[in-house]
């Protein structure tokens, strides 16, 4: 299996990317916006991948809730932002917390109905002023207690659900000025600010996923953003967050990263990334993605044996759905959110 996790240009699969799929047989697939339509067409979509590749695949979606949902509301329900989990918390810790569990165990509901088993969430982010809002009310708080606890709590209603959460954006984009979508933003904070930054992961590094931060921190490695230096994956994440689960880039068609996609995946591999993740989220037409996905899967190694186990333990969590009442479980949530929950 290549060491990459490419897209779909639409509600379908062509028989380009099929035929890309089963020559280059990427490690996952993630289901951007323009791929999800309606419960249906999604799950038909997720059997032509895995019969495409002869094998199911692990599917990954972005589906935080609030502003970053691939799944929309009215086909599908509308879930808080972590701001909202964190306005409960402040008032009663235990009823944020379990808001928050609540909550991500009937994400996972709604994913695992379509076979999607891996959800780019939650955000470990922590917020400063002044930053850019790029992360903003998609954060679990401002402080590394609150953000910790409820990102926490989130993990486990997805992994109760049978679907592996990704935290992200590690080792820590709330203090970014820019968005990295658009542009490389640099970090200038101090060690010890970033102390609290790097904190709130390495409470949770034992998530079985984490995605990249595609920004420069002058203080470790002014040079490149995170995602492609090997100070910042081997000494940052690695040794001082501590997380040894499968790290992932975050897109690598956002405007943050210099030089080709090619020279981007051979970087961030060489940097210490164990997936190259590609979501052609700037793109609409079939053909361009399919020639993006192309160079991006030319230039993904075939998983090592450290990458491949890391990636057998994030799969592993899709076999553990426990039994849950999901009807009994919206109507709690109801009564925590009544202007947001959607029906079930």
């Amino acid at each position: 299996m290549k060491a990459c996790i490419l897209s779909v240009s639409g509600s379908v699969l062509t028989a380009d990317e099929a035929a890309l799929f089963a020559a280059q047989q990427p490690w996952g697939v993630i289901l951007m916006g323009r791929s999800c339509v309606s419960r249906q067409q999604v799950r038909q979509l997720v059997d032509d991948i895995w019969n495409a590749m002869q094998r199911p695949c692990l599917i990954f979606i972005d589906q935080e809730g609030g502003r970053v949902a691939r799944l929309k509301a009215p086909e599908w329900p509308l879930f808080p932002r972590g701001q909202d989990y964190a306005e409960i918390y402040a008032r009663d810790r235990d009823l944020g917390l379990s808001a928050a569990w609540l909550g991500h165990r009937l994400i996972a509901s709604e994913l695992t109905n379509m076979a999607i088993h891996a959800d780019c969430a939650p955000v470990v982010d922590v917020p400063v002023a002044g930053a850019h809002d790029v992360i903003g009310d998609r954060a679990f708080g401002s402080d590394t207690e609150t953000v910790a606890s409820l990102a926490g709590a989130a993990l486990a209603g997805l992994a109760a659900g049978g679907v592996a959460g990704v935290i992200k954006h590690i080792p820590g984009h709330g203090r970014s000025k820019a968005d990295s979508h658009m542009e490389l933003a640099r970090v200038t904070a101090g060690d010890n600010e970033l102390s609290k930054d790097f904190d709130a992961f390495a409470r949770l590094a034992d998530a079985p996923m984490a995605m990249t931060a595609h920004i420069a921190y002058d203080a470790f490695d002014a040079t490149v953003p995170a995602t492609l230096s090997k100070i910042m994956i081997q000494d940052v994440i690695r040794q001082r967050i501590g997380f040894d689960g499968l790290l992932m880039t975050d897109d690598l068609g956002m405007k943050a990263l210099g030089g080709s996609l090619g020279e981007r995946g051979q970087a961030a591999i060489a940097a210490g990334c164990d997936v190259l993740l590609h979501c052609s989220g700037f793109l609409s037409d079939a053909q361009e993605i399919l020639a993006e996905m192309s160079e991006v899967a030319s230039v993904a190694p075939e998983l090592t044996d450290k990458s491949l186990a890391r990636a057998q333990r994030a799969e592993a969590l899709s076999t553990h759905e426990q039994d849950f009442d999901v009807a009994e479980g919206w109507n709690t949530f109801r009564s925590y959110f009544p202007e947001l929950a959607g029906a079930a």
